[in-house]
């Protein structure tokens, strides 16, 4: 079994503790104090956690986050973060927070200035290659164009059919913040016709 949800958790819990909990992330109106709570909530708050994608349960998801945040002290915030799933999910561990604690490591890096990309192990690339390939139709399904994704060395993948179509390519780590909102941070690069670009660089791509 692969390690790197354990290796992007205790990473992103490092960082969190060397930025403090007033630091800007890519998730946006949230410091990293909010990422923090949201992380905790999403593992031990199965009240709480469907508001996250079901919007007549936000307001209350988002009380339970904000008392989470203001409890205590941020280091026992982050601790908690550290502490990883309940018994009962550990098993999944790799499966549901590989992408999650990735996605979040990087929304913390690169939302502070002079952040460079990491040079990701090719058994990540991998992995974040593979688990891109089974949502990317999920993730892309707001797109304005068709939408295609290679990854050199890894494959490509059509996530949107139709046309005008725009190939995005990069690697996959890149491609899997791209597709999770988060273009404006990653490297990747655009092929296809200017204003389909344009379209599909402003849309409002991830879950």
């Amino acid at each position: 079994m692969t390690h790197f949800a354990q290796h992007e958790r205790h990473a992103l819990c490092d960082l969190f503790l060397h930025v403090g909990p007033g630091a800007p992330t890519l998730c946006e109106g949230w410091t990293a104090a909010d990422l923090a709570a949201h992380l905790v909530i999403r593992e031990r708050r199965p009240d709480a956690a469907p508001g996250m994608a079901l919007p007549p349960l936000a307001a209350y998801t988002e009380r339970v986050q904000r008392a989470t945040r203001d409890k205590g002290r941020w280091e026992d915030l982050v601790a908690r973060v550290r502490g990883g799933p309940p018994p009962w999910l550990r098993p999944l561990d790799e499966i549901v927070n590989t992408v999650e604690f990735f996605v979040h490591h990087e929304d913390v890096r690169r939302a502070a200035e002079g952040w460079e990309a990491r040079d990701l192990e090719p058994g990540m690339e991998a992995v974040l290659w593979a688990r891109l390939k089974r949502t990317g139709r999920l993730l892309g399904r707001k797109s304005p164009t068709g939408l295609s994704l290679d990854a050199p060395g890894f494959g490509t993948a059509t996530v949107k059919t139709g046309g005008p179509r725009v190939t995005v390519r990069g690697a996959p780590g890149e491609l899997v913040l791209m597709m999770f909102g988060r273009g404006a941070a990653s490297n990747v690069d655009f092929e296809g016709d200017q204003i389909s670009v344009e379209r599909v660089r402003h849309a409002r791509l991830g879950l």
